[in-house]
Protein backbone atom coordinates (compact mmCIF):
# COMPACT_ATOMS: atom_id res chain seq x y z
CA UNK A 1 0.00 0.00 0.00
CA UNK A 2 1.15 3.27 -0.94
CA UNK A 3 1.37 5.77 1.41
CA UNK A 4 0.09 9.10 0.46
CA UNK A 5 -0.06 12.91 2.11
CA UNK A 6 -1.90 15.52 0.50
CA UNK A 7 -0.30 19.18 1.09
CA UNK A 8 -3.27 21.73 0.10
CA UNK A 9 -4.52 24.58 1.44
CA UNK A 10 -7.65 23.61 -0.23
CA UNK A 11 -9.93 21.82 1.71
CA UNK A 12 -12.05 20.89 -1.32
CA UNK A 13 -8.42 19.51 -2.85
CA UNK A 14 -7.77 17.23 0.34
CA UNK A 15 -11.68 16.18 0.63
CA UNK A 16 -11.69 15.20 -3.37
CA UNK A 17 -8.15 13.22 -3.43
CA UNK A 18 -9.24 11.60 -0.65
CA UNK A 19 -13.03 10.74 -1.70
CA UNK A 20 -10.99 9.59 -4.87
CA UNK A 21 -8.87 7.27 -3.25
CA UNK A 22 -11.35 6.16 -0.51
CA UNK A 23 -11.46 3.02 -2.09
CA UNK A 24 -8.54 2.06 -3.67
CA UNK A 25 -6.12 -1.09 -2.68
CA UNK A 26 -3.18 0.52 -3.99
CA UNK A 27 -3.24 4.21 -2.25
CA UNK A 28 -3.67 5.06 1.12
CA UNK A 29 -3.95 8.91 2.24
CA UNK A 30 -2.36 8.48 5.39
CA UNK A 31 -2.83 12.89 6.25
CA UNK A 32 -3.80 15.49 4.53
CA UNK A 33 -1.96 18.69 5.91
CA UNK A 34 -2.66 22.68 4.69
CA UNK A 35 1.15 24.24 5.24
CA UNK A 36 4.51 23.53 5.71
CA UNK A 37 4.95 22.99 9.70
CA UNK A 38 2.24 20.86 9.41
CA UNK A 39 3.82 18.60 6.43
CA UNK A 40 6.88 18.41 8.42
CA UNK A 41 5.68 17.87 11.47
CA UNK A 42 3.51 14.65 9.80
CA UNK A 43 6.97 13.46 8.03
CA UNK A 44 8.80 13.42 11.68
CA UNK A 45 6.31 11.07 13.23
CA UNK A 46 5.30 9.19 10.38
CA UNK A 47 5.82 7.47 7.85
CA UNK A 48 5.02 8.19 3.96
CA UNK A 49 5.80 6.89 0.48
CA UNK A 50 4.66 10.46 -1.36
CA UNK A 51 3.89 13.70 -0.88
CA UNK A 52 1.66 15.15 -3.31
CA UNK A 53 2.42 19.34 -2.46
CA UNK A 54 0.93 21.99 -3.81
CA UNK A 55 3.45 24.40 -5.50
CA UNK A 56 1.91 27.24 -3.80
CA UNK A 57 1.24 26.20 -0.26
CA UNK A 58 1.54 28.58 2.28
CA UNK A 59 5.04 29.17 4.44
CA UNK A 60 7.36 28.89 2.10
CA UNK A 61 6.79 27.83 -1.57
CA UNK A 62 6.64 24.79 -2.94
CA UNK A 63 10.47 24.02 -4.59
CA UNK A 64 11.78 25.00 -1.75
CA UNK A 65 9.77 22.92 0.44
CA UNK A 66 10.58 20.03 -1.76
CA UNK A 67 14.34 20.39 -1.40
CA UNK A 68 14.22 20.49 2.65
CA UNK A 69 12.68 17.18 2.48
CA UNK A 70 15.29 15.99 -0.33
CA UNK A 71 17.52 16.78 2.52
CA UNK A 72 15.67 15.44 5.59
CA UNK A 73 13.21 12.60 3.83
CA UNK A 74 15.50 11.49 0.99
CA UNK A 75 13.10 8.57 0.59
CA UNK A 76 9.44 10.63 0.55
CA UNK A 77 8.74 10.89 -3.19
CA UNK A 78 6.90 13.86 -4.33
CA UNK A 79 4.86 15.22 -7.17
CA UNK A 80 3.87 18.59 -6.98
CA UNK A 81 0.33 19.66 -7.63
CA UNK A 82 -0.09 22.91 -9.31
CA UNK A 83 -2.03 25.30 -10.77
CA UNK A 84 0.97 27.16 -12.47
CA UNK A 85 2.18 26.62 -15.48
CA UNK A 86 3.72 23.25 -16.22
CA UNK A 87 6.07 24.55 -19.02
CA UNK A 88 7.41 27.37 -16.49
CA UNK A 89 7.40 25.49 -13.61
CA UNK A 90 7.83 21.76 -13.84
CA UNK A 91 11.24 21.75 -15.22
CA UNK A 92 11.84 23.70 -12.20
CA UNK A 93 10.30 21.34 -9.88
CA UNK A 94 11.96 18.47 -11.30
CA UNK A 95 15.48 20.14 -11.44
CA UNK A 96 14.65 20.77 -7.38
CA UNK A 97 13.84 16.48 -6.96
CA UNK A 98 10.68 16.42 -7.55
CA UNK A 99 9.34 12.84 -9.44
CA UNK A 100 6.29 14.39 -10.88
CA UNK A 101 4.20 17.23 -12.17
CA UNK A 102 0.52 17.65 -12.10
CA UNK A 103 -1.80 20.22 -13.13
CA UNK A 104 -4.78 20.53 -10.83
CA UNK A 105 -6.76 20.56 -14.00
CA UNK A 106 -5.88 16.60 -14.81
CA UNK A 107 -8.07 14.42 -14.76
CA UNK A 108 -8.37 12.56 -11.58
CA UNK A 109 -7.36 9.18 -13.16
CA UNK A 110 -3.90 10.54 -14.03
CA UNK A 111 -3.14 11.45 -10.21
CA UNK A 112 -3.50 7.53 -9.92
CA UNK A 113 -1.29 6.47 -12.76
CA UNK A 114 1.15 9.17 -11.21
CA UNK A 115 1.55 7.95 -8.29
CA UNK A 116 1.62 4.36 -9.10
CA UNK A 117 4.18 4.71 -11.34
CA UNK A 118 6.33 7.00 -9.19
CA UNK A 119 6.11 4.25 -6.36
CA UNK A 120 7.92 2.15 -9.17
CA UNK A 121 10.59 4.53 -9.28
CA UNK A 122 9.94 6.00 -12.50
CA UNK A 123 9.08 9.92 -12.66
CA UNK A 124 5.79 11.45 -14.24
CA UNK A 125 5.22 14.03 -16.58
CA UNK A 126 2.62 15.33 -19.20
CA UNK A 127 2.92 14.01 -22.86
CA UNK A 128 2.99 17.61 -24.16
CA UNK A 129 5.29 18.69 -21.69
CA UNK A 130 7.50 15.56 -22.48
CA UNK A 131 7.38 16.96 -26.23
CA UNK A 132 7.91 20.52 -25.39
CA UNK A 133 11.32 18.86 -23.84
CA UNK A 134 11.80 16.97 -26.91
CA UNK A 135 10.88 19.78 -29.59
CA UNK A 136 11.95 23.24 -29.57
CA UNK A 137 9.24 25.45 -30.49
CA UNK A 138 11.10 28.26 -32.20
CA UNK A 139 7.62 30.42 -32.56
CA UNK A 140 7.63 30.29 -28.49
CA UNK A 141 10.07 32.48 -27.51
CA UNK A 142 8.98 33.73 -24.10
CA UNK A 143 8.58 29.83 -23.00
CA UNK A 144 12.28 29.11 -24.33
CA UNK A 145 13.78 31.96 -22.19
CA UNK A 146 11.83 30.47 -19.45
CA UNK A 147 13.58 26.68 -19.63
CA UNK A 148 16.72 28.64 -19.78
CA UNK A 149 16.42 29.84 -16.09
CA UNK A 150 17.71 28.12 -13.23
CA UNK A 151 15.25 26.32 -10.55
CA UNK A 152 16.54 29.45 -7.77
CA UNK A 153 15.54 32.00 -10.84
CA UNK A 154 12.45 31.10 -11.51
CA UNK A 155 12.04 31.32 -7.86
CA UNK A 156 13.19 34.92 -7.29
CA UNK A 157 10.95 35.72 -10.81
CA UNK A 158 7.93 34.24 -8.98
CA UNK A 159 8.00 35.98 -5.76
CA UNK A 160 8.87 39.36 -7.65
CA UNK A 161 5.44 38.78 -9.59
CA UNK A 162 3.44 38.62 -6.35
CA UNK A 163 5.32 42.16 -5.23
CA UNK A 164 7.55 40.73 -2.91
CA UNK A 165 10.44 43.21 -1.94
CA UNK A 166 14.18 42.20 -2.22
CA UNK A 167 13.81 41.77 1.64
CA UNK A 168 11.32 39.25 1.82
CA UNK A 169 12.35 36.95 -1.03
CA UNK A 170 15.50 36.46 0.78
CA UNK A 171 13.68 35.64 3.90
CA UNK A 172 11.85 33.31 2.21
CA UNK A 173 14.13 32.04 0.42
CA UNK A 174 17.06 31.61 2.87
CA UNK A 175 19.31 34.15 0.97
CA UNK A 176 20.85 37.84 1.67
CA UNK A 177 19.51 40.50 -0.37
CA UNK A 178 22.64 41.09 -2.33
CA UNK A 179 22.15 37.55 -3.47
CA UNK A 180 18.18 38.35 -4.68
CA UNK A 181 20.10 41.27 -6.38
CA UNK A 182 22.18 39.30 -8.68
CA UNK A 183 19.61 36.85 -9.61
CA UNK A 184 17.24 39.64 -10.70
CA UNK A 185 20.48 41.11 -12.62
CA UNK A 186 21.00 37.77 -13.97
CA UNK A 187 17.13 37.49 -14.80
CA UNK A 188 17.47 40.70 -16.60
CA UNK A 189 19.91 39.10 -18.63
CA UNK A 190 18.57 36.28 -19.78
CA UNK A 191 14.90 37.52 -20.10
CA UNK A 192 16.57 40.28 -22.12
CA UNK A 193 14.96 43.19 -20.67
CA UNK A 194 16.93 46.61 -19.56
CA UNK A 195 14.61 47.70 -16.51
CA UNK A 196 12.90 46.36 -13.55
CA UNK A 197 8.99 47.11 -15.10
CA UNK A 198 9.94 44.86 -18.32
CA UNK A 199 11.11 42.49 -15.74
CA UNK A 200 8.02 42.60 -13.78
CA UNK A 201 6.25 41.92 -16.92
CA UNK A 202 8.12 38.91 -17.71
CA UNK A 203 7.13 37.75 -14.19
CA UNK A 204 3.32 38.58 -14.56
CA UNK A 205 3.75 36.49 -17.82
CA UNK A 206 4.28 33.51 -15.54
CA UNK A 207 0.99 33.32 -15.23
CA UNK A 208 -0.11 33.52 -19.00
CA UNK A 209 2.18 31.30 -20.66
Amino acid sequence: MIKVVIADSHPIIQFAIEHLFRSSSEINIVAQVSNTTQLFEFLERETAHLVLLEMDIPEVNGITALRKMKKEHPDVKTIMFSGQPEDVYAISALKAGAAGYLSKTVDPKIISEAILKIAKGGIYISNELAQRLAFDESTNRPRRFFRRLSTREVEVLKLMSTGKRNKHIAEELGLNEKTVSTYKARLMRKLNVDNLVDLLQQAKALELY
